[in-house]
């Protein structure tokens, strides 16, 4: 049985302990408030600019954009969106499962990685896999430029023929308690293909479609990519946030636990020097 010094240095350890996940959660909620209405305020315009694409390719007949060639799937492309810290509960497992299962049956050279955070990136290293591109540290704290850069790096590899189809994998904020690991099809871009009987719409462009179509695709693909960014790190702070509660309630039913088991431990202690005292004294006389 621990003696009633180690239960006590254990109980400041614990202590210490849920000091910091404490800290830890309170850190994690106010940049969830930020977070989540970052990724709520670019989630409308990027459904409005899928949508004005989708009209406008359908609209145009014959236009040969290469972002919307459908080509047999040889090599996929996936850009793979994870955290660079840990302590977020089972986010990075999430997100790494999902990987492993779109790499899964599949010979290496079938997929095209590109991989953001360092816990992927770590992932991939113990199943002794490199990623093709990589980059790390602004998962908690994306910007568009980040966008941009793997947005160019995906679209670079579908045009030059290297890759004929990429995805987005990331998880999607739905609440501080729940986020969803998502696939979203980046290229090539499907036109929608209207159901509606009847006269089809006319558009006219300035100067003509296809310097519109050529403008708004790649922004199109920034944002979309912008987009899952940012609900990840919503995400990854929302399952932090979640953790350290759990982390810190923890904490404190276990010091309950040690401070009654340690004032059983003391008090057997006075009583087994009571008894010492007062058997010597009844020696005596």
């Amino acid at each position: 049985m621990p003696s009633a010094r180690e239960i006590n240095r254990r109980i400041k350890s614990v202590t210490n302990t849920q000091q910091i996940t404490k800290a830890m959660k309170m850190v994690s909620s106010v940049r969830l408030r930020r977070a989540q209405e970052r990724a709520l305020a670019t989630a409308p315009f990027t459904e409005k600019m899928e949508g004005m694409l989708q009209r406008l390719s359908a609209a145009i007949p014959g236009e040969n954009n290469p972002l919307f060639i459908q080509r047999d799937v040889k090599r996929t492309c996936y850009i793979i969106i994870g955290s660079d810290k840990g302590l977020a509960g089972a986010f990075n497992s999430n997100i790494n499962k999902e990987m492993v299962s779109l790499l899964k049956d599949k010979p290496r050279s079938a997929s095209y990685l590109i991989v953001t955070g360092r816990k992927p990136v770590d992932y991939l290293k113990h199943l002794r896999i490199t990623p093709d591109y990589k980059r790390t540290g602004f998962s908690d704290k994306p910007n568009f430029g980040h966008a941009q850069n793997l947005a160019r790096k995906a679209t670079e590899e579908f045009l030059a023929g290297n890759v004929d189809e990429v995805y987005l994998v990331y998880t999607k904020f739905k609440s501080a308690l729940s986020q969803v690991v998502t696939q979203t099809k980046l290229l090539p871009i499907e036109p929608s293909v209207s159901e509606k009987s009847g006269p089809s719409e006319e558009y006219l462009f300035a100067p003509d479609a296809g310097q519109v179509l050529s403008t708004l695709l790649p922004q199109y693909i920034d944002m979309v990519i912008y987009n899952g960014l940012l609900q990840s790190a919503a995400s990854e702070l929302g399952a932090r946030m979640t953790a350290m509660t759990g982390a810190t309630d923890n904490a404190g039913e276990l010091i309950e636990k040690l401070t009654v088991h340690y004032n059983k431990v003391r008090q057997a202690g006075i009583t087994n020097e009571l008894t010492e005292i007062v058997s010597g004294a009844n020696a005596l006389q």
